[in-house]
């Protein structure tokens, strides 16, 4: 109802309109409601609601173990690859260590042939040392260069040996004084070399059981060569003297066992390759010359002079001392091409464990995706296949079906519709056959229902036109001995019994109205005035008295309307009479409004709640009027519904000032008129 209705009327209401009794046709509902249960869904982890997160958890766990398993071989190789790094940095280091060493001992032996008396060696040591200061700061670059590879230790004592080193420039400056002694300044030089051929030593690696052993034979050399070097700068002080000092000698024997038990333990832990080495360099020549003036020099232990050259005894062996050098600088090379050989074989077993890793990750994504759209998509397809049932198929083959025609043979029911569903498992085969089955038993259902409502329809229809045609001449009989009646008493009853007749067609015509069927045969021509209608719809109520017909515009309704409107206007004013006090009037309004004409039943009763008057004021709009989906309670409010629509009126609850409800009628200008007609309008 337009706004604008509510301009002068007061507003009041029914919370209910009167329902008319009808018989239960026995039909469950419509059958798509049946067909959808409520489905709870549990309380799930994350992700396991879908089936590609319960694929992705499945595999997960295996391949988080296979990559765990590859994780732990990947550290295993990462660890081979950086020892192998850090031995070959050590032993490059180890290789500048023993540079400087021999530098070094070269220095040492001259410098003890100097102070033994050779003067020739003075322009041969101002030259060794610059030799030995430039191979000190080559080991210091490289420790600089290379010691974030080396481990602790290693770093550790060679820094800690520079400091023996640095004590040499004080006896260097003693021995240029002149003031050095030979046997303190020889102790001097082999306490740095000592030093350093520890600080070889500490540090070792201990990953390649080769590599290992290889280091432990390089550092075996390199105490032999320092004891031949330190037996080298001893004799060229003895020889250069011309015979052993006290002590000397024994120093000289203890040298020569240290050599011997260093060259034992080099060629248990070498090869055959660096055991031939080692021969080649004592079988040369000079080797030869050395052994004799070893000879010589152990005949001369008594302290008789020893007629050896000096400058001969240096060359020979010094050729000897380089010859060992060789030797050392090859097995360092071998070592370092071990280290390297294990750095590529480690890199190339790491890059091997994380493809592998990469192909089990690929794999298990690969096998996830393809199981889970090996079942999603048939299982999508399915999805899709029961949506088109419950959306389209279904609900279209229920309108054929209700709407057919009995007496023609049944239409398709959509099943060429249905497609096949792409490749899945036997399960997946058996859900959608179990889905067709349960369309087909839908549609076997809607048939049955549809028929069963067709035919209650029917029926209720039939009595209705029945009860209707005896109620009409019921009704004309009363009329008959109402003409022919003197008694005033009666004629009073033959008038309640005329308005309880008129009361029972109103309830057959209802039950047209709610059957679907057209509007009842009662039409008058021309127009009659709108009070007589509301005059007529008041008759056919049963606690007419109570009605006040307060202020009646007056206007023509067209003759065709009339019983539609009266039926309309009876149905509202027996609601408001039933949700009003007993004694409490109903009051009925009518006025124009522009092109259109508005009617007003005022109740001041119990009122309705918000939720519960937009509910019947849906329904007032014509909304559901049907027989089969109206609640028996409340059917009045689903004939007014399909009287309006039929008529083109609009119906509306309000609340009245204060309390009760207001029903207002809206009457379009194609049913009213301007003249008026005095016909009358039976009760």
């Amino acid at each position: 109802m337009r706004e604008y209705l509510c301009t002068a009327v007061l507003r009041a209401g029914n919370p209910a309109l009167t329902g008319l009794p009808v018989a239960s046709t026995g039909m469950t509902g419509n059958v798509l409601t049946t067909l959808r249960p409520t489905v709870r869904r549990p309380a799930a982890l994350p992700g396991w609601s879908s089936i590609r997160g319960r694929m992705a958890i499945v595999l997960a766990v295996p391949t988080c173990l296979l990559l765990a398993l590859i994780g732990l071989g990947v550290a295993d190789r990462a660890a081979d690859w950086s020892t192998a790094r850090g031995t070959e940095a050590h032993v490059g280091v180890l290789l500048r260590a023993q540079g400087l060493v021999r530098e070094v001992q070269r220095e040492r032996g001259l410098t003890n042939g100097l102070l033994g008396g050779e003067d020739g060696y003075r322009d041969d040591v101002v030259a060794q040392r610059g030799r030995t200061d430039e191979a000190r700061d080559a080991l210091r670059a490289a420790l600089d260069e290379e010691g974030g590879a080396l481990p602790d230790a290693a770093v550790s004592a060679l820094r800690a040996a520079d400091v023996p080193l640095a004590a040499l420039t004080a006896t260097r400056g003693d021995v240029d004084a002149g003031t050095a002694d030979r046997a303190a300044t020889l102790r001097t030089y082999t306490k740095a070399v000592t030093a350093l051929v520890d600080a070889e030593s500490a540090g070792a690696p201990d990953g390649d059981r080769r590599i290992a052993q290889g280091v432990q034979a390089l550092q075996a050399l390199a105490r032999a060569t320092e004891a031949v070097a330190l037996e080298r700068g001893s004799l060229n002080g003895v020889f250069a003297a011309g015979r052993f000092r006290s002590g000397e000698y024994l120093d000289f024997t203890e040298v020569r066992a240290t050599r011997v038990a260093a060259l034992g333990q080099f060629r248990q832990l070498a090869g055959k390759a660096e055991e031939s080495a080692l021969d080649d360099a004592f079988g040369t020549a000079a080797a030869r010359r050395v052994a004799g003036y070893e000879a010589r020099a152990e005949r001369g232990a008594d302290g008789s002079r020893l007629a050896v050259a000096p400058a001969r005894w240096w060359a020979d062996m010094t050729t000897l001392v380089d010859d060992l050098h060789a030797v050392q600088r090859a097995v360092g090379d071998d070592v370092r091409a071990r280290a390297a050989d294990a750095g590529s074989a480690a890199t190339r077993q790491l890059g091997g464990f994380l493809a592998l890793g990469a192909l089990i990750l690929g794999v298990a994504v690969a096998l996830a995706v393809f199981s889970a759209r090996s079942i999603t998509r048939p299982l999508g397809a399915l999805a899709d296949e029961a949506d088109a049932v419950a959306g389209k198929r279904l609900p279209e083959a229920v309108r054929r079906i209700q709407e057919a025609d009995p007496d023609l043979p049944p239409a398709e029911d959509g099943a060429s519709e249905r497609r096949e569903l792409p490749g899945g498992a036997r399960e997946i085969s058996r859900l959608a056959a179990a889905l067709r089955n349960v369309e087909d038993t839908a549609v076997g259902l809607a048939a049955q229902q549809a028929v069963l409502r067709r035919t209650s329809t029917e029926s209720l229809a039939s009595l209705g036109r029945r009860n209707q045609s005896l109620l009409n001449r019921q009704l004309g009989l009363i009329t008959t001995l109402e003409s022919q009646e003197l008694d005033p008493d009666a004629l009073a009853e033959l008038f309640e019994l005329d308005h309880l007749a008129t009361r029972m067609r109103r309830n057959a015509e209802s039950l047209l109205v709610l059957a679907g069927e057209e509007s009842p045969a009662r039409s008058w021509k021309g127009t009659v005035l709108v009070a007589d209608v509301v005059r007529s719809a008041v008759s056919e109520v049963e606690q007419y008295r109570r009605v006040a017909v307060v202020d009646i515009q007056q206007c023509g309704v067209r003759g065709h309307c009339v019983a539609e409107l009266s039926h309309l206007l009876a149905e509202l004013v027996e609601n408001a009479l039933m949700f009003s006090p007993p004694k409490q009037p109903v009051e009925v309004y009518g006025w124009r409004d522009g092109a259109e004409y508005c009617l007003a039943v005022v109740d001041r009763g119990i009122g309705m709640t918000a939720e519960r008057m937009a509910e019947s004021n849906g329904v007032l709009s014509g909304k559901g009027a049907s027989l089969h989906t109206a609640p028996t309670r409340f059917l009045g409010h689903h004939v007014v519904g399909a009287l309006a629509a039929r008529l083109g009126a609009h119906v509306e609850l309000r609340p009245t000032q204060g309390t009760g409800v207001t029903a207002y009628v809206a009457l379009p200008a194609t049913l009213i008129q301007e003249q008026t007609s005095t016909a009358a309008v039976r009760g």
